[in-house]
């Protein structure tokens, strides 16, 4: 290499140097120093996986309380879709990723209590 090749190659490396050194703080800081905390995030806003377990979890209180409305109430907090469409869509992907026979059950027995149900009047979310 030419001696004025040397000199030009310097500042792309304090570059390059820059921009990993850079970018490896930034990830430290954002990882370890303080990461991004959710607190109190509605219900609607969860994975469909996390929304299964939620919906499984309001069909396993309904199952001990035998409380329809309270369900409703509990489900309603998912969003503007209706309670029964919501342990559907459950239900499906329950089955599709290998929940138990017990589970399957308690979601079945919810979603049949929801469709004998007399169609209630708008349930607002708490």
């Amino acid at each position: 290499m030419h001696r004025h090749e040397v000199h030009a190659l310097k500042p792309i490396v304090r570059l390059l140097v820059a921009l990993i050194v850079g970018a490896a703080v930034g990830l430290i800081y954002g990882w370890v120093v303080q990461p991004v905390r959710y607190v109190d995030t509605a219900p609607g806003s969860l994975r469909a996986d996390y929304r299964t377990d939620y919906v499984l979890m309001v069909a396993q209180a309904y199952t001990s309380e035998q409380d329809l409305p309270t369900a409703q109430v509990r489900l309603a907090s998912l969003g503007p879709q209706a309670p029964a469409d919501l342990v559907t869509a459950a239900l499906t992907y329950a089955v599709d990723h290998g929940f138990t026979r017990a589970d399957l059950e308690t979601l079945n027995q919810l979603a049949v209590a929801l469709r004998s149900a007399a169609p209630a009047a708008e349930i607002q979310a708490p």
